[in-house]
């Protein structure tokens, strides 16, 4: 059975999956920064999904399949960062965040890709 809003439930759990990173942790500057960061990215792909899915033509399809690219990449690297800093508790949530936002990527870029030679 094909399931429609597949992406946007795996971008929206995403989402979630991020915000969620935040809820038990302690303040600093940093992790302050980056979180709200990560949070508007993530949630960014989530709601500029929704852009792609009333496209207009192929070429506004292709436009708004990379906005959700940028916002992807952009999470990774904050996650990387943040890993990478030791600001976050749940190691554990942080690799799976990581991990989904890897395969959405590669997801992403070969929609973006496959949409591009049927021009």
């Amino acid at each position: 059975m094909e399931r429609k809003f597949d992406l946007e439930d795996r971008l929206i759990d995403f989402a979630i999956l991020c915000i969620n990173l935040f809820k038990k942790i302690e303040y600093n500057y940093a992790l302050d920064h980056l979180s709200k960061q990560l949070i508007r990215s993530a949630t960014g792909a989530a709601l500029n999904y929704g852009e792609v899915q009333g496209a207009e033509s192929a070429k506004d399809f292709i436009h708004k399949m990379g906005i959700v690219l940028k916002e992807l990449k952009e999470s990774r690297v904050n996650l990387k960062i943040q890993n990478g800093a030791n600001l976050l508790n749940d190691i554990d949530s942080a690799e799976k965040s990581l991990k989904e936002c890897e395969e959405l990527i590669a997801i992403f870029s070969k929609s973006i890709q496959t949409a591009r030679s049927k021009k």
